[in-house]
């Protein structure tokens, strides 16, 4: 036997492996997927047969005009100067009878951020501009933390907050937001809202891909999982922006902690939300129209639209979640919360599994040009066959949620998306690794932040 057929009989080999390993991991993740699309079916249809012919759908109008009291932002900015201004115009503009005070986080060595602050606060007394004693970037919590000294001192002369709602400095938030924080803050400990990332159609064909990346995977995630999350018992992650916090619970993670967002985390939000499930508290996601018959009440932002900075970003998540978060976090509470957290830290096996689909589909491919392609047999062929099935299913749900955020056309496009979103979590598992291990090597941990944009256009309510 020559080099050559021994080369094909390894490739082949090698092919057929791959293809089962893969096979196996996408039927799982597909049953796990599908598992979630059944709870959120049910639980949709009993709210729409029992509870809504028995009592009439709440909106964020009568929703608010429940509550009381003022709510705390938080903003934290690093190197924001770009955008913070026109997010603050807007939202003081949307904001404007609301009761609540705006923090902004700056640093010492960010003096254009600083200055577009101070800009604001000159004529909104709303704004509070606080300036972190640390040069930056230190870390995405400890400038949250700036912020919660400085409301602590407000309140020592002034009335204290029933909520602290969190935004980034490239958010279009929206007008029914406070209301809902202030009605909602106190009886739950966190309340997330809707985010649905805005699309780039300025900076041409890549740049819109890229950008609607997210809009799918936003749309499925903040459409059903956090739904099945809560239906199910499970903790409610904070997503960061859109959610508001009970004034109550972070003083008990305060109190336990010695701050509410832990400084060693590259995603405290996330483990925020999972931390005030295990101390007693209840997360709620809350979808609402703004009036009756009207869109959600939803947090829009402009995300990552380049290649780098969507696999940057996604590749902190990764490593907040999957990898740190494992650690850190652990396995606490029952079996809904088991099951969601191994959920959010599959992502890094996921990117593998996708890896070796895709090598061994180009291998089988290429073997069979030559007619050397490996053999399956029939349990395999079945198994490909349920793969396949689970795929199309993933396809068809996946649409159907981005038709329901942003139109036919939208969830049409997503399905031929689903391969460059495969791409960059592929390509964010291999930075999240990297990044890990240098965390564990003793590296410094830093806010490793990506550049915003701020519509131009302000999307509708």
């Amino acid at each position: 036997m020559g080099w050559e057929e021994s080369a094909v009989r390894a490739a082949a080999l090698a092919t057929h492996e791959l293809a089962l390993f893969a096979a196996v991991g996408i039927a799982i993740g597909g049953l796990d997927d599908l598992a979630v699309d059944l709870i959120w079916l049910a639980r949709t249809l009993w709210r729409r047969v029992v509870v809504y012919t028995r009592h009439p759908r709440a909106d964020a109008q009568g929703v608010a005009a429940r509550g009381s009291g003022m709510v705390a932002v938080f903003v934290p900015a690093w190197h924001e100067a770009a955008v913070i201004g026109p997010m603050l115009e807007t939202a003081l503009e949307r904001w404007r009878g609301a009761d609540c005070r705006i923090y902004v986080g700056c640093y010492p060595n960010d003096p254009e951020t600083w200055a577009a602050v101070q800009a604001v606060a000159a004529r909104e007394p709303k704004v509070r501009p606080v300036l972190n004693p640390r040069d930056g970037p230190t870390t995405k919590a400890d400038n949250l933390n700036a912020m919660w000294r400085a409301l602590l001192a407000d309140e020592r002369t002034g009335a204290p907050v029933v909520a602290v709602a969190l935004h980034d400095a490239e958010d279009v938030v929206h007008s029914a937001e406070i209301g809902i924080y202030a009605a909602l803050c106190p009886r739950f400990d966190l309340v997330q809202l809707p985010v649905l990332p805005l699309i780039e159609r300025e900076r041409g064909m890549w740049a819109q891909a890229i950008s609607s990346t997210y809009a799918d995977e936003f749309s499925e995630s903040h459409g059903k999982v956090l739904t099945v999350r809560e239906a199910i018992g499970a903790g409610v992650p904070s997503a960061g922006v859109g959610c508001g916090f009970s004034r109550a619970a972070l003083d008990r993670i305060a109190a336990r902690h010695g701050a509410p967002f832990d400084e060693g985390s590259v995603t405290e939000d996330y483990e925020l939300g999972l931390r005030i499930r295990e101390m007693g508290g209840r997360g709620i996601f809350v979808r609402l129209p703004g009036n009756a018959g009207g869109g959600a009440v939803a947090v829009r932002a402009h995300f990552p639209d380049t290649l780098d900075a969507a696999v940057r970003q996604k590749a902190r998540w990764q490593a907040g979640i999957a990898l740190s978060g494992w650690g850190r976090l652990g396995w606490r509470g029952g079996w809904a919360e088991h099951w969601m957290r191994l959920r959010d830290r599959r992502a890094i096996l996921a990117a593998l599994v996708l890896l070796c689909a895709y090598v061994s589909g180009a291998g089988w491919l290429v073997l069979n040009l030559f007619g050397r392609g490996p053999a399956f047999g029939p349990v395999a062929q079945a198994l490909f066959a349920v793969c396949t099935g689970l795929m199309l299913w993933r396809l068809l749900v996946r649409a159907a949620f981005v038709t329901h955020a942003y139109g036919p056309l939208e969830g049409l496009a997503s399905v031929p998306r689903t391969l460059l979103g495969n791409l960059i979590a592929m390509a964010s598992a291999r930075r999240a690794l990297i990044s890990y291990l240098r965390l564990a090597r003793g590296a410094p941990l830093v806010w490793d932040k990506t550049e915003h944009s701020f519509p131009k256009a302000m999307p509708a309510e």
